[in-house]
């Protein structure tokens, strides 16, 4: 079937089997809920400046755990940004993930309503669930009895809730999932999108968010390992630094859409920030079994998914774990794709934490807008590891042409996943600087 016999059978609201299989799977709109940043533009800004979202935890008495700082989000009033009617069934991490979603849909400028319900769907990643929601219900239980725990509770704190209340409040009932791989399961979920397109849909909201910092939530992130317990957040987390100590755990994240190219043709777009042009996902070996770790096979795999070699590569956004033996994995595994300082590396999570499942979508906003402007964001690395031959952008943002960038990340359990993204073709609306969309409350219900 040919493109316009997909955008025929989109329009008809029927599915195009795979008739998408050529076309370009492009991302026509960014919304971001950054511990350094609400709002798409307003993060950016503060990430080039160099603003850090690390900071004590304040919402409750943290003191009595070894874990302190968080990357966390300061101004998000939930009841100014959302209709009413979501408040009470729904956990933080949802409230992030619906607006950003709705910041997103407004910078497309796609209208829901004007697209068949079944080309339309939702893919996000989540690796945490709703922690606030059920600890504040299983305290009522505790202490009041089964009576007082909210109806809400059978899916608030859900892996998908997130996808279901996207999908809900938009009409869009066409494929939707999560996928639920840690901080490579943000990128798992933009390849899936990608597939998800080539199977015939039009348009899908994808990208994932994050947020587990009641007490119960603190706990899990200690128990994963791996989280820097150093009291200055300006030294806590320091990737491929001589001093990296661990990560900060950080709340929020990034949601796209992800367009066909020839439906986002069809309806006008009037923006495209760039193409998803690769992706790839592999698992390391078991321990002790002496084959090496898979994050360089999935960008060997993700450059050739995109028909790109390394040296068309202009950026590497790093998935920069924090901790030495992890740097030291990855650093190689750069090394061995690009050479020795063959490629720049950029750090952006330094200044919000690692955000889980919402980590590897803002790292490929971040290689979106580095694209759309010219410029790489810089991290506070002051001591790189000798060894690494690392050319990382540090200190002050660095002025690049990039036309492709490697987006990486890995999970907890051996999960790896590599993601390329090109700039818009010759023939696509480039994407410009937008003021970020109105967050205050909506009229609709």
């Amino acid at each position: 079937m040919s493109g316009p016999d997909t955008l025929a059978a989109v329009a008809a609201g029927r599915p195009a089997g795979t008739a998408g299989a050529a076309d370009t799977a492009v991302v026509t709109g960014i919304g971001v809920a950054a511990p350094n940043g609400l709002g798409t533009e307003a993060w950016w800004a503060a990430t080039l400046r160099g603003e850090s979202g690390i900071r004590p935890i304040t919402r409750y008495d943290a003191s009595r755990y070894p874990l302190r700082l968080a990357g966390l989000i300061p101004d998000f009033d939930a009841a100014a940004h959302l209709p009413g009617r979501l408040l009470p069934q729904t956990d933080r991490v949802t409230r992030l993930a619906v607006a950003a979603a709705d910041w997103a849909l407004a910078d497309s400028g796609a209208d829901p309503a004007a697209l068949p319900e079944y080309a339309m769907g939702v893919v996000t990643s989540n690796a945490t669930g709703g922690f606030e929601f059920t600890h504040r219900e299983a305290r009522k239980l505790w202490t009041k009895g089964p009576q007082h725990v909210s109806v809400y509770e059978s899916f608030a704190w859900f892996y998908a809730a997130n996808t279901g209340q996207i999908s809900i409040r938009h009409g869009m009932r066409g494929p939707s999932s999560v996928l639920v791989a840690d901080q490579a399961g943000g990128l798992d979920a933009l390849g899936h999108a990608r597939r998800t397109l080539r199977r015939g849909g039009a348009l899908v909201v994808s990208g994932g968010v994050e947020s587990a910092f009641d007490p119960w939530g603190l706990v899990a992130h200690l128990s994963g390992g791996g989280v820097s317990l150093a009291a200055d957040p300006e030294r806590a987390y320091l990737p491929f630094d001589t001093e990296a100590a661990g990560h900060v755990p950080g709340e929020g994240g990034a949601v796209l859409i992800v367009e066909s190219g020839t439906a986002a043709a069809a309806r006008g777009a009037r923006q495209v920030y760039g193409e998803i042009a690769g992706y790839a996902a592999t698992f390391d070996p078991a321990p002790g079994s002496g084959r090496p770790p898979g994050l360089e096979r999935a960008a060997r795999l993700a450059l050739a998914d995109a028909g790109l070699a390394a040296g068309d590569i202009d950026a590497v956004f790093a998935d920069a774990a924090g901790v030495r033996e992890r740097d030291d994995a990855e650093a190689a595994a750069v090394e061995a794709l690009f050479g020795p300082y063959g490629v720049p590396v950029s750090v952006p999570k330094a200044l919000t934490g690692r955000l889980t499942g919402g980590g590897p979508p803002l790292d490929t906003a971040a290689a979106l807008l580095a694209i759309r402007d010219g410029v790489l964001p810089a991290a506070r690395i002051t001591r790189p590891v000798p060894g690494h031959r690392l050319d990382l952008v540090r200190g002050e943002p660095r002025p690049a042409r990039v036309r492709a960038a490697l987006v990486l990340a890995r999970g907890h359990g051996g999960f790896n996943s590599a993601l390329v993204v090109r700039a818009p073709g010759p023939d696509s609306p480039r994407a410009t600087r937008q003021p970020d969309p109105d967050t205050t409350r909506e009229d609709r219900p």
